[in-house]
């Protein structure tokens, strides 16, 4: 995928608050790491995550997205009576219907005449989000979109911990269970609009999607939980980032980065595709260490903590491998 004209004119970010650190979690769960005779502070050794945040009990997901989405309006100069699209990629969701884009819609006061929907592809949403608001840019059907994402893994983390707490859980329960251990909270918005018009704006210049939905059942969650074959989940994942990046070197030339914005899982996660796609580890950032895993929001998270940093002229890829699975990767002109 190419972008003609498209532009990101503004990042913003509402992050919780509250922090629990991997040791209380390894607190509450000290019994079953007892009797079952995993070590402490495996999500610290293993994962490379130390703290995530939670939200305080006046805040919600969609509050926080909506916050965002009003910072990155006022950033960009855009009024929202000129946003004609928002998509919402939040893997978190209260119920099935009506979409959350509604919600977060209604909050920003965005007119009648705005689209609204939402984008569920596990933590590849933003990155589909901003294709999807792109191209419908670049067609001319729109002038201004919203791409936001709020997400809440507080319920699903606590539900977690009391499940692995019963007595009856054995050793495949707690490793099944381990990636959701490491999620976090978080929300972001981004406005995209013309390059023409805002030339001080970072391009989108393009990029490309690959899937291998034969993995669609190695990480399945729900509001409950997430059951995950990591080491089938790696393999796959692995493979397929290798086969996109060798497919994009038709197209683009990614091997000179000056930075690598990964969706932030954990060390094992990003060591590998460091290794597959045989990147420059400098110019990787993290921040799963202290925010944990927050979904499809973990790339604008990263990528606003890194804006300051950047310099125009600088080449930025957005990258990540989503449950399902399926990779995407997309370059922005800083």
């Amino acid at each position: 995928m190419v972008h003609q004209n498209v532009a990101l004119l503004a990042l913003a970010t509402t992050l919780p608050d509250d922090v629990t650190t991997s040791d209380e979690i390894d607190e509450r769960l000290g019994e079953t790491l007892r009797r079952l005779r995993v070590p402490r502070r495996m999500l610290q050794r293993v994962a490379g995550v130390h703290e995530r945040r939670r939200w305080a009990k006046d805040q919600s997901f969609v509050s926080a997205a909506v916050a965002a989405g009003e910072k990155a309006l006022a950033e960009a100069g855009v009024a929202p009576s000129e946003v004609g699209l928002i998509i919402n990629t939040s893997v978190t969701r209260p119920h099935l219907e009506p979409s959350v884009a509604v919600r977060m819609h209604d909050g920003l006061g965005l007119p009648s005449s705005a689209m609204n929907f939402d984008i569920a592809n596990a933590c590849l949403g933003f990155v589909n989000g901003m294709t999807v608001a792109a191209s419908m840019i670049d067609a001319g059907q729109i002038r201004y979109a919203i791409v936001i994402d709020g997400e809440d893994a507080d319920e699903m983390q606590d539900r977690t911990i009391e499940r692995l707490s019963r007595p009856t859980t054995t050793r495949e329960d707690f490793m099944n269970e381990f990636a959701s251990l490491t999620l976090g909270s978080g929300a972001a918005a981004v406005v995209l609009g013309p390059a023409d018009a805002h030339p001080v704006g970072h391009r989108i210049l393009g990029g490309v999607t690959r899937a291998a939905t034969q993995f669609h059942e190695v990480c399945v969650g729900s509001v409950d939980g997430m059951i995950t074959d990591t080491k089938a989940l790696l393999k796959g994942g692995m493979e397929l980032v290798v086969a996109a990046w060798k497919d994009a070197r038709e197209h683009f030339s990614w091997s000179s980065m000056d930075r690598y914005i990964l969706h932030q899982v954990s060390d094992v996660h990003t060591d590998a595709i460091v290794k597959a796609a045989r990147l420059d580890r400098s110019k990787v950032p993290l921040t799963y260490p202290r925010h944990g895993n927050v979904g499809p929001a973990s790339i604008p998270i990263t990528l606003a903590e890194q804006a300051p940093s950047l310099a125009p002229g600088d080449r930025v890829l957005l990258m990540g491998v989503g449950s399902g699975l399926n990779t995407s990767m997309m370059e922005i002109a800083w």
